[in-house]
């Protein structure tokens, strides 16, 4: 599968500020994770080696995880798989949202949608190529 390129986490991320010392090493199980669901849709091509653009949103009704954690574990996962190195990452959005009937959701892909109507909590990762990304303020 080539850029773009997405996939979906069942279950809460990890916090780049983990620190739990009843499980040591929850941060690099974390990542694990992270590759092994990049994997299963990755369809073995070499990494992309342009800019990417990469957005990241968690869905959920429980965890209120701080948002800027998120993104640093799930970037460097991702290296060496769908791009060579995460300083390609040009752009970075990264949204905690509701998992709430009443949420709008328009022009997201199907893959998201599903995830969305399991009515659980999920992560969803897009890894798109930054050069054809607009800048609108």
């Amino acid at each position: 599968m080539a850029i773009p390129f997405e996939f979906v986490i069942a279950g809460p991320p990890v916090s780049q500020q983990i620190r739990n010392r009843r499980r040591p090493g929850r941060r690099e199980e974390w990542m694990q994770t992270v590759r092994t669901a990049a994997e299963r849709r990755w369809d073995g091509e070499p990494p992309f080696i342009g800019e990417v653009a990469v957005t990241i949103t968690y869905v959920s009704s429980r965890a209120r995880l701080d948002v800027d954690n998120i993104p640093k574990p799930i970037l460097d996962a991702l290296k060496g798989l769908v791009y060579a190195d995460d300083r390609q990452v040009a752009d970075l959005m990264c949204r905690r949202k509701s998992l709430d009937p009443n949420l709008r959701i328009r022009n997201a892909s199907p893959l998201f949608y599903e995830s969305f109507r399991a009515g659980e909590q999920f992560l969803h990762v897009m890894v798109s190529n930054a050069l054809l990304q607009e800048v609108i303020f």
